[in-house]
């Protein structure tokens, strides 16, 4: 069964204390293209992180957002004593030259600038990295599921855009013959017309009727317009990603269509043909959307 590229999934995991949650959306894109967001202490990964998405995913624009947080969270409190110390003594002297009462406390020393500063806490790489594959496959699972449940709609849609253009297909190969019919009867009458009752001669009537139907035959066309709607469902059925596939072959059903309307002189099958189109343009839009 096919797959849509639209699709969300979310993956959490837990490793000493902090939480990983991974964020996975996808959209339409010709190929697979991979944006990754991380902290900052995790950069590392990127490559790797795409790598497996890339593995799992055919086509479609993904991108990921990896988030930390935890009871310790990302960042961790640094306190600089040699600086503190020295605002300590500073903040003396200067009570003690004004003849300030009062002490210097330990509130006055930690809110002194550089005194109390945020790093980023230390992280094991290699722990994270088999975490952050954990969260990383939830997400895409459940990205895939998203995925494949738009592609059953899809692919109704598209199954029964086939059917349409098979019945149409049908209707301009019955309409075929019949418009050679009405050629070869107004040719008569036209000769007549032109030839005032003169009988024209059958021979030389048949061979330009004969030429007339070389020229209109669309047999070809048709046959290869059935071939491909019969490679379309099966790459419906098959489970494999089908959709660089689909657009190639919409693109040569439209091929075919716009041939039988340039060879067509018949008003039937021109309308015909404009259905058929129409028909093959909806499911060209519907395509785009399939992995």
């Amino acid at each position: 069964m096919i797959r849509s590229m639209t699709g969300f999934g979310t993956g959490r995991a837990v490793q000493g204390g902090e939480e990983i949650v991974v964020e996975a959306r996808s959209v339409n894109h010709k190929f697979c293209e991979v944006k990754v967001r991380l902290p900052r202490e995790l950069a590392a990964l990127e490559i790797e992180i795409a790598r497996a998405v890339k593995e799992r995913l055919a086509r479609g624009g993904v991108e990921v957002a990896l988030r930390r947080s935890g009871s310790r969270g990302a960042l961790a409190p640094r306190v600089d004593f040699a600086l503190a110390e020295e605002y300590a003594r500073a903040f003396e002297e200067v009570r003690a030259r004004l003849g300030l009462s009062g002490a210097v406390g330990l509130a006055d020393v930690l809110a002194a600038d550089g005194v109390v500063t945020l790093d980023e806490r230390a992280v094991d790489l290699e722990a994270a990295r088999a975490t952050v594959m954990v969260a990383l496959g939830q997400a895409i699972a459940a990205l895939t599921v998203m995925r494949t449940s738009e592609g059953e709609a899809l692919a109704r849609d598209l199954a029964g855009r086939i059917e349409q253009i098979d019945v149409l297909v049908e209707r301009v190969e019955a309409c075929a013959p019949q418009a050679i019919d009405h050629y070869r009867t107004r040719l008569h009458e036209r000769l007549q017309e032109v030839a005032r009752g003169f009988t024209p001669d059958p021979a030389r009537l048949a061979q330009e009727v004969a030429l007339f139907a070389d020229r209109m035959d669309v047999t070809e066309e048709v046959t290869r317009l059935r071939s491909h709607l019969a490679q379309t469902r099966a790459l419906l059925a098959g489970g494999e990603p089908a959709g660089r596939k689909m657009e190639f072959l919409v693109q040569e059903m439209h091929r075919e269509a716009n041939t039988i309307g340039s060879k067509s002189q018949s008003a039937e099958i021109a309308g015909f043909v404009v259905m058929l189109k129409a028909e093959i343009e909806r499911m060209r839009e519907q395509v785009q959307n399939v992995e």
